[in-house]
């Protein structure tokens, strides 16, 4: 059985690599870390020579020198940004967009967004950093709630839409993504 699945993987490794998608990620892959290492003008420069004069198939690959996660700076270094209340017509709420996604998540089945260590989210996280896990989450998933023993990290797991933003953007890297069971998650039934 095992045998099956590697080669069910090493056959879909084969397509996606043959696919349109896997050609559009390789012509677009100098287009951030162009802008990162070069800045808006030199990087925009760059990205245009990359698509209109070689069409994506530069020879090289940039590649950034940190992680996205190392890009976080202390919460202190910022003024907190006060944004309009969302107006129902042109800016929605997160829950009504999740709503909107058909996000179902089995019942009775482990909680698929882990915390390595559970102390590192208020330690850290919260008193450093103002808990951002709160703002990249396009989903509202994660939520600091007030209690009489201080502020405590709720994870909202049945709201996730599995974009995999906070395996990724965690600034201690404490939140592990694993795949749910049953496969829950976001239904977009009209692509």
């Amino acid at each position: 059985a095992g045998d099956a699945g590697r080669g069910d993987l090493v056959a879909y490794a084969a397509a996606f690599k043959g696919s349109w998608l896997y050609t559009e990620l390789y012509q677009a892959r100098n287009f951030g870390p162009a802008l990162h290492k070069f800045g808006t003008f030199l990087g925009g420069a760059f990205n245009w020579l990359q698509q209109n004069l070689f069409g994506g198939r530069m020879f090289f690959t940039l590649k950034d020198k940190t992680s996205d996660h190392q890009q976080l700076a202390p919460a202190a270094r910022f003024q907190p940004i006060a944004y309009a209340r969302p107006d129902g017509q042109l800016t929605f709420d997160r829950l009504s967009s999740v709503f909107i996604s058909n996000t179902a998540h089995e019942e009775e089945q482990p909680v698929h967004l882990q915390l390595l260590d559970s102390t590192k989210a208020i330690a850290i996280n919260f008193r450093e950093y103002a808990s951002p896990e709160q703002r990249y989450c396009p989903a509202g998933v994660y939520e600091i709630v007030e209690e009489s023993a201080g502020p405590r990290l709720q994870i909202n797991a049945s709201n996730c839409l599995h974009c995999k933003t906070c395996d990724i953007k965690d600034p201690t890297q404490n939140i592990r993504w694993v795949a749910p069971e049953g496969g829950g998650g976001p239904n977009y039934p009209n692509m």
